[in-house]
């Protein structure tokens, strides 16, 4: 049994950065406090990715008997998961800075979220991953409500938490009942145990509790109620930062759980995933076309993703499994340029509607390009990455037999275009309501 602790260095520098952030959010001067703590993350999740790369790139083992991987796959996520901070930080700065007293707060709540997530693609067996998807959401549970004083806010915080607790426990009876059934919580012996024996009720059972809970953290229909309300909620860099990192670190785990413990009985649950990802991307993109909050509008719009993403996990071949990474970083970057333009927007209008964007080509022609662009990538049109992407996606989902629900992908694709070339319509088309000046 590998007991190596300097493999969990990078795990350890991260916790380290996290609470020297708060200590310099406590002894730096007030007017420096948002540049000086901002300046210490932005170094720090660098310097800790570049480390961890060099560090465990030769790498592949487990600790404790396989409960925590040091691997290629968690290398991998451990250094988006990483970029998706430093870039969150970088966007958040200005709002920050204008409406937070203790920007240190918000900086170590982004690097706590970003070991919880780290921790999360690396996990072995289900206890580990529920402590380390635990640490992910307290983190991003704080995050929405951080602003004090904002009602939108505690009430987004106080809806995703209860939502979230009852998702948790949930998810938990859902291991105790597999641990009882099958006696193991580990991946690869689920797996083997479920190749092997007939599959009771209790084990149906509690797969289905197991997958209810994760759904939640996914926002994957019918668990996704919760996200519009709570992204319109909460401030605009947590909107874009949960969008991105509470999808990206969920699937991290579903896609290791699912090839290590689920393959070997994949007849008798992939049509079931199928609907639920035919239906997900149905509700998300039909909803989002009656929106008028960006917020909310790209709340729908990242349920629908979900949805393009789970056509991933149906096929989950080694084509599918490439293709699905490949999308998800796609979109996590794609995502995130977006929710730059909008942070850009409410900085400088205080808006959160489509019709604040009014003219936004005239104001700001760099904003409105990288808005566009990051858009029809989100579409998947032609030359842009979401394109490829997607292609690759369908194409694998396609080669597995589900040429229908590639189509209903497609066809998803093809509405979400109508309410993405809304805000390019407006950006280009409409006129400003107001005469004030955006500068970039």
């Amino acid at each position: 049994m590998n007991i190596d602790f300097t493999l969990l260095t990078p795990e350890f520098l991260l916790t380290a950065l996290g609470f020297l952030v708060l200590g310099a959010d406590l002894t730096v001067n007030r007017s420096q406090r948002n540049t000086v703590t901002a300046a210490v993350t932005l170094s720090g999740l660098l310097s800790i990715g570049i480390f961890s790369v060099i560090f465990l790139w030769d790498k592949e083992t487990s600790l404790y008997g396989g409960i925590y991987r040091i691997d290629h796959y968690a290398l991998l996520f451990k250094a988006i998961f990483m970029s998706i901070g430093f870039i969150t930080v970088m966007m958040s700065v200005e709002y920050v800075g204008k409406r937070m007293h203790h920007p240190g707060e918000f900086y170590s709540l982004i690097v706590f979220s970003v070991l919880g997530s780290s921790m999360l693609a690396a996990s072995g067996e289900l206890l580990t991953a529920f402590i380390s998807l635990e640490l992910l959401s307290f983190s991003l549970y704080v995050l929405v409500s951080l602003p004090r004083g904002d009602r939108r806010s505690a009430e987004a915080g106080t809806k995703y938490i209860l939502l979230g607790a009852l998702s948790t426990a949930i998810m938990l009876y859902g291991i105790s009942i597999l641990y009882g059934t099958l006696g193991t919580t580990m991946f690869s012996t689920i797996g083997s145990v479920l190749a092997f024996s007939i599959q009771s009720p209790s084990v149906i059972i509690g797969m289905a509790m197991l997958l209810a809970g994760l759904g939640f953290k996914l926002a994957a229909v019918p668990f996704h109620m919760w996200a519009p309300d709570v992204y319109e909620g909460s401030p605009t860099p947590v909107t874009g930062y949960l969008s991105v990192l509470s999808k990206a670190a969920g699937f991290a785990l579903v896609l290791r759980f699912f090839s290590e413990s689920l393959l070997t009985s994949i007849d008798q649950w992939q049509l079931t995933l199928a609907v639920i990802a035919a239906a997900t991307m149905t509700v998300g993109n039909l909803t989002a076309l009656a929106q008028t909050n960006i917020k909310r509008l790209l709340a729908y719009s990242s349920i629908g993703q979900v949805g393009f993403l789970m056509v991933g996990l149906v096929a989950l071949s080694p084509n599918a499994s490439t293709a699905l990474i490949l999308h998800l970083v796609g979109y996590a970057f794609t995502n995130l340029t977006v929710f730059m333009v909008v942070i850009f927007v409410e900085n400088q209008t205080g808006g959160e509607e489509v019709s604040d964007f009014s003219g936004l080509a005239n104001r700001s022609p760099f904003s409105a390009l990288a808005m566009t662009a990051a858009l029809f990538s989100l579409a998947g049109l032609p030359i842009f990455a979401g394109f490829i992407t997607k292609f690759y996606l369908f194409t694998a989902a396609s080669e597995q037999g589900f040429l229908w629900l590639a189509a209903v992908a497609i066809t998803n694709s093809l509405v979400s275009l109508y309410y993405y070339l809304r805000i390019i319509r407006q950006m280009y088309v409409e006129e400003p309501s107001d005469s004030s000046t955006l500068k970039l």
